[in-house]
């Protein structure tokens, strides 16, 4: 179906070819004005001494962009979803993570042949299962070329029915690529919960390499880091995670472009100023890529509509009636924070830290395998504050101020176009009826 879809592309290509000719300086212009706008991607500048250490290496952006948007232009399929119906597009989509559980599947059957000593004899299987996920990766690339060009054009469908654009065109246009992403060095004081730094590291580290790096910041710097991943970074085409989930990735489609259009606005121009504005940023981008990846849900795969996308609904607690959680993370991680926040008002900054391992070890129990909590931990998850409860964000009145603003906003593109203005938490409160 993959090479018949690509043949309809090729052979209406001649249509695109004056639009591309433009086209590619435009995006090229663009996708450099939004690297140097976009969260994630810059960091505040550097410890001098940071420098020194030579175990980890940034993540080059300007290469990955221009080797992106070289296969964007470069791929057959552009624009294919203009000859083809909805059905038949959503289709393509499904078919692709069909895909990519197939892949995924092979990878652990790999992963396993290789590291179990009784399995590890069996060179013959070995060779086959390599051979046969090279032959389905492969696959999954080609279906992914089009389901990527799908999503981008069902999700700025969605987008200007919300109001977003001019005569249904969305600016700046959605790019979006699936991808290895690189992993999120954050460092903060000891003392208190902030964002001193935050790097792009290569992908690729393992658990002790990561590890390794912490504790080296830790010991020579006395400040707190955390290597974590990322599910998306709102470079240009933005960069989104590999995953099986429908519902997952729309938001996170969604969740990006949102970084790229505040990019023009007060409110992302400033994202990296402090971690109040940055929070208000990553807040709102969370808040408005769910509503628009549940429009794309609703608009174009009904069938993966699901309970965590109703509104106000919090997924830890949606249980069958009558029944009451027996773990609910939000609250107990809202519980960690408020208490890490006290015993560092305090300037107990070791029993805080001995307090967080416990707790570390209280979720691991009840299933929530972490791998570190610390000070960096909560300024990077604190900083995504959406939900009704707090989390990671504790008693951080911003949350809660972004949300009350959306709902007394008639529409998103209403709160986008007020918040989207703010320059400070002050001029937040000033907007909050």
């Amino acid at each position: 179906m993959i090479k018949r879809l690509q043949f309809i592309s090729m052979k209406r290509g001649n249509i695109w070819q004056r639009v591309l000719k433009w086209g590619k300086r435009m995006v090229l212009i663009l996708a450099l004005l939004l690297l140097l706008a976009s969260s994630n991607v810059l960091f505040d500048g550097s410890l001098s001494s940071l420098s020194n250490l030579t175990q980890w290496e940034e993540f080059n952006y300007v290469s990955w962009v221009v080797s992106a948007l070289v296969e964007k232009f470069s791929s057959a399929t552009l624009g294919l979803e203009h000859f083809i119906d909805d059905k038949k597009q959503s289709d393509i989509v499904l078919q692709y993570f069909d895909q990519i559980e197939k892949v995924e599947a092979l990878e652990t059957r790999l992963e396993e042949l290789n590291s179990d000593p009784d399995l590890r004899r069996r060179t013959g299987e070995i060779a086959s299962v390599d051979a046969r996920l090279g032959k389905e990766t492969e696959r999954m690339h080609q279906y992914g070329q089009v389901a990527e060009s799908v999503l981008q054009n069902q999700t700025e469908r969605s987008l200007a029915e919300l109001g977003f654009g001019v005569g249904g065109q969305i600016f700046p246009p959605l790019l979006f690529k699936v991808t290895d992403l690189p992993l999120n060095l954050i460092i903060s004081p000891r003392e208190t919960i902030s964002t001193l730094r935050s790097y792009s590291l290569k992908p690729g580290m393992n658990a002790l390499e990561k590890e390794a790096l912490e504790e080296v910041i830790l010991r020579e710097y006395n400040l707190s880091a955390l290597v974590e991943p990322v599910g998306g970074i709102g470079a240009y085409p933005t960069m989104v995670m590999r995953t099986r989930s429908i519902n997952w990735l729309t938001d996170v489609i969604a969740h990006e472009w949102f970084h790229n259009y505040l990019s023009f606005y007060p409110l992302g121009v400033r994202y990296f100023m402090n971690d109040t504005l940055r929070s208000i940023n990553e807040t709102t981008a969370n808040l408005a890529g769910s509503e628009v990846g549940r429009r794309v849900i609703l608009n174009f795969y009904p069938a993966h509509v699901s309970l965590y996308q109703q509104p106000g609904r919090d997924p830890a607690t949606v249980l069958p009636e009558g029944r009451q959680p027996e773990f609910n993370f939000r609250r107990q991680m809202r519980e960690t924070r408020v208490v890490v926040d006290w015993l560092l008002s305090l300037g107990e900054v070791e029993r805080a830290e001995s307090y967080m391992e416990e707790r570390r070890l209280f979720f691991w129990e009840n299933g929530y395998h972490i791998r570190k909590i610390n000070q960096a931990y909560f300024a990077f998850y604190g900083s995504y504050n959406d939900t009704p409860g707090g989390g990671a964000a504790g008693n951080d009145p911003i949350g809660p101020a972004v949300q009350q603003l959306r709902k007394q906003s008639a529409g998103l593109k209403i709160f986008i176009d007020d918040i989207k203005r703010i320059t400070s938490f002050e001029h937040l409160q000033s907007e909050v009826q």
